[in-house]
């Protein structure tokens, strides 16, 4: 029986097989997961909007994975998304990075990401490129 939060029996199963360095990627639910995620596991969570949100996953993964580092996609402005506060509350001591848009999309389609999860998240800019540490 699992002992994590996490029983989702895809989402299981990819993280079964993700080692050091590997990448998650944790979408909002306007990235465009299909174009803009390469060759990982492709995960649809979205049940309605707002539900789950990114941070219900990143919740649910934190008790399956470590994580090394995490990167986030910059905003045009500059400014940061209230969000990337909570991100930061949720890892403290965890090295975050920022890119810029197109650069984030590239980052993504990397034959290092394994894994792609789209969620209902609303909030913009609410992306989250997560490195996998060891166990």
């Amino acid at each position: 029986m699992l002992t994590g939060k996490c029983i989702h029996p895809e989402l299981m199963r990819v993280v079964s097989l993700l080692g050091h360095g590997d990448k998650v990627l944790i979408a909002d639910g306007n990235y465009p997961l299909a174009q803009r995620s390469g060759d990982a596991q492709k995960v649809y969570l979205g049940l309605t909007a707002g539900q789950p949100t990114v941070t219900d996953v990143l919740k649910a993964l934190q008790s399956e994975i470590n994580i090394e580092a995490v990167t986030l996609m910059d905003t045009a402005d500059g400014t940061e998304p209230p969000i990337f506060d909570e991100f930061r509350a949720m890892l403290p001591g965890v090295p975050v990075s920022k890119l810029a848009r197109w650069a984030y999309y590239d980052e993504c389609c990397k034959d290092g990401v394994r894994l792609a999860i789209s969620t209902g998240e609303q909030r913009t800019f609410a992306n989250i490129l997560i490195t996998v540490g060891v166990a």
